[in-house]
């Protein structure tokens, strides 16, 4: 028993993650040991003493017996003092280390390995969503996610309807149906090659107007599931160069930055102000006058650059549904934007 112990304290000691204040943290080894974590069995598997306590052979193949290791690390000989350090300190944590030593943070919640369809056809249409589960339902989720076929083409060119003899990837899509099916049907072909994906995703506001009505009894969840499995996909679709934006508003801003970030390591996270009604609209104790643009952008990329334009077509910049882009109708939306030689004097 004493070499064992030794040889486990010299591995573990390797993990930073297993080291707090200096010491090795029994909670977090068991953790991680539950989870599989490639890292402690990597270490496990290193001594040949250890893999034969703690692994069994089974043609061929080392299974790892959790369980056997668990009552082994609990026993009171392994670390007698490390519960009694650990306990004293409480508090948030991310990947083990205390939030005030950690400079990560990320969202956990209820279905964070989950995959939810998302297939509300209606936006006043309730919808009893099934939360696919990673582990417990890959035969569910292959279903699901499996490339579709897609049917009832239609194809214009210059306005008018043309027979459909191809598809080639010089052709616009629009596609009409469920998102996540679509971007899965689409990952094969386009993966890689999309310059940039531009999302307006339920808003998810705390009133009667939610149109986001899946399982509202868990909708902060429901939420981030359903934005959090269409996000992967979006990822593997862009370019190496690529650029996402998300439209949001207040009510999960924060929420969508901080998952934005999990899931888009190694690229700048830049939340963009948009003012787009400058008299207000009426919240229970502010009027709100911007919503965001939350740009998700390759790291040492410079995606935004100024181009000269020789020819305004200020048909692209205007708004025509209805009759209030007319000047008649709409006096306060129009002002002048006075320019001498390139440079703006009054706007």
């Amino acid at each position: 028993m004493p070499n064992v112990l030794a040889t486990l304290t010299s591995l573990f000691q390797k993990d930073p993650r297993l080291v707090v204040d200096g010491n090795l943290a029994k909670n977090k080894i068991i953790e991680l040991a539950l989870q599989l974590d490639a890292g402690i069995l990597k270490l496990l598997k290193s001594s040949p003493e250890l893999r034969k306590i703690f692994f069994v052979e089974i043609e061929d193949i080392l299974v790892f017996d959790k369980i056997k290791f668990q009552n082994f690390i609990s026993n009171k000989q392994f670390l007698p003092d490390s519960f009694t350090k650990y306990k004293n300190k409480m508090g948030l944590t991310a990947n083990g280390q205390y939030l005030a030593d950690s400079k990560e943070v990320v969202l956990a919640w209820p279905y964070k390995d989950c995959i939810l369809e998302g297939g509300q056809t209606k936006e006043d249409a309730k919808r009893h969503e099934i939360f696919w589960n990673e582990t417990l339902a890959p035969d569910e989720i292959d279903r699901l996610l499996t490339p579709k076929v897609l049917t009832n083409f239609q194809k214009y060119d210059c306005g008018k309807e043309v027979e459909v003899n191809d598809i080639s990837l010089n052709d616009n899509l629009i596609i009409k149906g469920n998102n996540l099916l679509s971007l899965y049907s689409l990952k094969e072909k386009y993966q890689g090659k999309i310059k940039l994906i531009y999302i307006d995703p339920p808003y998810n506001p705390d009133s009667k107007s939610n149109t986001f009505v899946y399982n509202n009894g868990f909708n902060e969840s429901t939420w981030l599931t359903f934005m959090k499995n269409r996000l992967e996909v979006a990822k593997k679709l862009l370019t190496s160069d690529g650029c996402l934006i998300v439209a949001i508003d207040k009510n999960e801003q924060a929420e969508l930055t901080v998952l934005l970030k999990e899931l888009f390591r190694g690229y700048e996270i830049h939340v963009i102000t948009i003012v787009h009604n400058p008299e207000g609209q009426m919240g229970t104790n502010f009027f709100y006058t911007h919503e965001y643009a939350v740009f998700v952008i390759p790291e040492g990329k410079k995606v935004i650059n100024k181009k000269k334009v020789d020819v305004i077509k200020w048909q692209d910049l205007m708004d025509t549904t209805g009759n209030n882009y007319l000047r008649e109708n709409a006096k306060k939306c129009f002002y002048p934007v006075i320019v001498d030689n390139e440079k703006i004097l009054q706007s």
